[in-house]
């Protein structure tokens, strides 16, 4: 049995997606949800889900107890599905290899801090990129510079505007995240 942590901070369809594509998997389970947002719908879609939920705060995530927690779940993969805060050294080195990220573009390009949501799209956007994408990666200590597992990218068209890329992008989520996070667990096998 594989299980997952998935942190999050939004609307958590990411999350959602995730729970569907492995809800008739019996190797696989989805631990718990850690959420950084008390108001994000996340947290609704994780009690919808029947999945535990640990709201944690800036001092609680950076503590030494919040990664003695999460080594107490006998986590295989943590997943980050638009969770936004950095994470703190001591969680990326308790799960070398065993942490992912999907970012919303096509890494090394339009990353790193401040290139989020719709920071990204409208960057993208701004700069006339004729692609963009999805990058799910590995996560080390620093923003949006680990080891890539997989891109999937779409074209931009005349007239793209960020709210049109957003759709875009947010497809090629739902299609591609839960797949790479499949082959990411049957690769630690």
């Amino acid at each position: 049995m594989k299980r997952l942590s998935i942190f999050v901070s939004g609307n958590g369809t990411n999350l959602q997606r995730i729970a569907e594509y492995f809800a008739n998997n019996p190797e696989v389970e989805i631990a718990n949800v850690v959420c950084n947002n008390p108001k994000a719908y996340s947290i609704e879609r994780a009690k919808n889900l029947g999945i535990p939920l640990r709201m944690v705060t800036k001092q609680d995530f950076n503590s030494e107890v919040f990664v003695a927690e999460m080594q107490s779940l006998d986590i295989d993969l943590i997943v980050l599905a638009g969770f936004l805060w950095k994470l703190p050294e001591g969680l990326v080195k308790a799960f070398p290899k065993r942490i992912v990220n999907i970012h919303p573009a096509l890494l090394p390009k339009y990353g790193g801090k401040g290139f989020y949501g719709e920071h990204v799209h409208e960057a993208v956007v701004a700069a006339k990129e004729p692609f963009s994408g999805i990058t799910v990666h590995y996560v080390n200590e620093l923003y949006d510079s680990g080891e890539i597992i997989l891109q999937a990218h779409v074209a931009l068209d005349e007239k793209e505007t960020p709210d049109s890329l957003a759709a875009k992008i947010h497809s090629l989520e739902q299609a591609y995240f839960p797949v790479a996070i499949e082959y990411v667990l049957r690769s630690q096998n």
